[in-house]
């Protein structure tokens, strides 16, 4: 199989896997992936993308429980119903503390360039935030080809503080996601994607009936 075909499979074949056997990832297992996740192409190679790496019990439990106090804080305050708050409570909470690693993907600003006006600081902060999901996508190929399963996570977008004051991380990493990794303990489900004609445009002269 040349490297094409490779890289076609992983796309082909990988799924959102949310339930992972109980067995640590190495280190250099879980750096060859930040290495992959860096090489996407970013905005004026800014690079804005960081990584908060959990791989030890005490950070996963302790991220695990602040957001889901914000979360229950939040949908209580909503008017949910309590006994579907506490399931969504503990289903983000067994997510998150039963991967062997979780990747928190943030976005750092500072190097990117600044404005005068909120438009155009606004497009550099959205560049950024397109350049750090495609470091993500890489990261899910690249733990695809390490026959690994992985799942991204995007609750840390309602709550981005308190990830950061969980983790002490810097002020300036927003959290973006988060991307559980581990050997897959369950398959994932295939799920449908729309056909190419819903969703592609092409030039009035290209359009043939092959495209719908």
């Amino acid at each position: 199989m040349t490297t094409d075909q490779k890289l076609a499979a992983s796309i082909g074949e990988r799924q959102s896997i949310r339930r992972y056997l109980p067995e640590p990832l190495e280190r250099p297992v879980i750096e060859r992936l930040l290495a992959a996740a860096m090489r996407a192409p970013s905005t004026h190679n800014r690079q804005p993308w960081r990584f908060a790496v959990l791989d030890d019990d005490a950070s996963k439990r302790r991220l695990a429980e602040a957001m889901g106090e914000r979360l229950r804080t939040d949908r209580t305050a909503d008017g949910d119903d309590v006994k579907a708050i506490d399931a969504d409570v503990s289903r983000s909470y067994a997510r998150i503390t039963g991967a062997p690693v979780v990747v928190v993907v943030c976005v750092d600003i500072r190097d990117m360039d600044h404005y005068p006006d909120d438009r155009r600081n606004g497009a550099e902060y959205l560049m950024a935030v397109q350049s750090t999901a495609m470091a993500a996508q890489n990261l899910l190929l690249a733990a695809q080809s390490e026959g690994l399963g992985a799942c991204v996570m995007c609750a840390p977008l309602f709550c981005p503080d308190t990830v950061t004051d969980a983790l002490e991380l810097p002020r300036e990493w927003t959290a973006q996601m988060l991307v559980t990794i581990g050997a897959p303990g369950r398959p994932g489900k295939e799920r449908p994607r729309l056909p190419l004609g819903d969703i592609v445009s092409w030039p009035p002269h290209r359009r043939t009936p092959s495209s719908g």
